[in-house]
């Protein structure tokens, strides 16, 4: 049995999600706040994997819309070096283009205040972390579908 965790690594959280390949089933796990230092993401990922029984860490690599290697793409190759380097896992990269689309279409925007107004910055935040674990939940989608389709599953 393989299970897989998604990392959508941005700015200033990272989505994760879980893939299990035995069911077939994928779920938005959690939005975590970037660390100053890339060690403690590693920490904090290393202890949910644990957690969640994870086999193999699946991060999104933002290639650019032609699919070249850009400069997000190699500081998110950068990152996943530094930090998840303790976490003795396998790591794989996986496409994440139009990830963040995708999750946006499936969960909508963020809802109106109570006034019919904006949203306050709460709700916006929140909507932000949804979007982050639902991308997450999109890229580790496509590891898993990919590896079942050419019977690489657990």
């Amino acid at each position: 049995m393989t299970r897989l965790l998604g990392i959508d690594l941005g700015l200033r959280r990272i989505g994760l999600a879980v893939a299990d390949l035995a069911s077939g089933q994928v779920a938005p796990l959690a939005t975590i706040r970037r660390a100053v230092a890339p060690e403690q993401d590693g920490q904090t990922i290393a202890r949910l994997a644990r957690e969640q029984a994870v086999d193999e860490l699946v991060v999104g690599l933002p290639l650019n819309m032609d699919g070249t290697v850009g400069g997000q793409a190699l500081a998110t190759r950068a990152w996943a070096l530094e930090a998840l380097a303790g976490v003795e896992l396998p790591v794989c990269f996986r496409d994440e283009r139009l990830t963040t689309e995708r999750a946006k279409a499936r969960i909508g925007g963020p809802g109106r205040g109570r006034s019919g107004g904006p949203p306050s910055p709460r709700a916006r935040r929140v909507h932000r972390a949804q979007l982050d674990r639902e991308a997450a939940a999109w890229i580790v989608q496509a590891e898993m579908d990919e590896r079942l389709a050419v019977g690489r599953g657990g």
